[in-house]
């Protein structure tokens, strides 16, 4: 099992950046497979980014693509969400997830662990 706290949000300008983290508690860090997810007011829980177990394999939501980078360090339990050129409608809360399972890792069913989430407000 694997606990997850996510930091990072705050409030950012539109055209800004900003770093996610999401530290992970317990063993075996390395056997997750990771990603990000973002639910904003009144909708959907939408897939952001994932990385594989060694971080070879990335994969992104089509609207993230060229903004934002997916990264992990095993060595210190943390995976890290880079979002760059950032618009308004990237407000949203912005949940960490592991699976230990294979796959695409890119839908909510994939994940068996869940962080508590950050806020990112983007103002225009």
């Amino acid at each position: 099992q694997v606990q997850l706290v996510e930091s990072g949000g705050g409030l950012v300008q539109a055209g800004g950046s900003r770093r996610l983290s999401c530290a992970a508690s317990g063993r075996s860090f390395s056997n997750y497979a990771m990603g990000w997810f973002r639910q904003a007011p009144g909708k959907e829980r939408d897939f952001v980014a994932a990385l594989s177990y060694t971080g070879s394999i990335t994969r992104y939501a089509d609207f993230v693509k060229g903004r934002f980078t997916i990264s992990r360090d095993n060595a210190r339990n943390t995976v890290y969400l880079q979002m760059n050129s950032m618009k308004p409608e990237d407000t949203a809360v912005y949940y960490c997830a592991a699976s230990r399972d294979p796959g695409l890792w890119m839908s909510v069913s994939e994940y068996a662990y869940w962080g508590q989430g950050t806020q990112v407000t983007i103002s225009s």
